[in-house]
This record gives structure tokens, C-alpha cells and sequence, in this order.
């Protein structure tokens, strides 16, 4: 996928011109990303882009393993779903790819942070299984602004 790094780029970058307000990175930053940066981005983390029939990107959703988590914990990064193709289960699919690869590597739990707010991304995750945590925290690109973090266990501790 790392020869897919424009096609991930266009799509990250519409992402946060579109809808800057719900992601921890900014617009102005990632436009001076180069090609290296894009693959680099692509080779350490694993990342889905939701395709039209056309191949235009409508949706990009990354996953990893944060610094600092569990082991067993895979962490969602940036899902985003373009204006247009909302509604009709790409977030779903888009998820549906994460809890799968989460599974794959034995992950016991998947997690993210929401921006507080963000109430149309909150109600799909809770369809989709996670729960809201109450563990809360300051966004650190704008300290005006707090997020909940969500978690979904994919099995229970004592499977592990």
C-alpha cells in the first residue's frame, strides 16, 4: 500500500481541509509532509481508505499501537468519512476493517479519543460496539477543547 501514499495523502489532507476541527493535526502542517513522510506514515502504521468505483478516496481511517498503551490495545487514529458518502456504511466498513486487524494481531481491545462534541462520530462508534470511558483529557493542539476516550473489548482478559 506504500504506492498508494498519494491516494492516502489526497484523502488525509481533504480530511483535515474539510472538517478541521475534529482531528489533533493540522491542515497547514501536513501540506508540507513530502513523499517520504507519506510513505514513512504508511509503512509504521496501518491505514484503509474507502474507495468509490471510481477510485476517488471517501473515507480514511488509521490504526496502531499507541505509545504508552497495553500491548493488546489498538488505537484508532483519524476516522473520517467524506460529506457525501456519509450515511451509507463506509464508517461502518471502515471499522469493520480495524476489528478485524485488531483481532489478527490478538489485540484484547480497540480504543480512540472524541472530541467532545462531535456528536454524529460519538453515535457511531457507540452503534458499533464501544463504550465511552469517562476518561477524559485536554486536546493538546487547543487546550479549549477536552475528549472522551472509547474503548471496545474484542475479548475478555482472561482469554488472553
Amino acid at each position: 500500500m506504500e504506492n498508494d501514499w498519494r491516494l492516502v495523502q489526497d484523502v488525509r489532507l481533504r480530511a483535515l481541509r474539510e472538517d478541521p476541527d475534529v482531528f489533533g493535526a493540522s491542515l497547514s502542517r501536513e501540506e508540507r509532509f513530502t513523499e517520504s513522510h507519506w510513505r514513512m506514515r504508511i509503512r509504521t502504521t496501518t491505514t484503509w481508505v474507502a474507495v468509490d468505483v471510481d477510485g476517488a478516496g471517501r473515507g480514511i481511517v488509521t490504526m496502531m499501537q499507541e505509545p504508552g498503551s497495553p500491548v493488546d490495545d489498538r488505537h484508532i487514529v483519524a476516522l473520517w468519512v467524506a460529506p457525501e458518502s456519509r450515511r451509507q456504511g463506509v464508517g461502518w466498513a471502515l471499522l469493520d476493517a480495524v476489528r478485524q486487524a485488531a483481532v489478527a494481531q490478538d489485540a484484547r481491545t480497540v480504543s480512540l479519543w472524541l472530541l467532545d462534541g462531535n456528536h454524529a462520530a460519538g453515535d457511531l462508534f457507540v452503534r458499533a460496539g464501544f463504550t465511552r470511558t469517562g476518561e477524559r483529557q485536554v486536546v493538546p493542539r487547543d487546550t479549549s477543547q477536552t475528549e472522551e476516550r472509547y474503548v471496545v473489548t474484542l475479548r475478555d482478559a482472561a482469554s488472553a
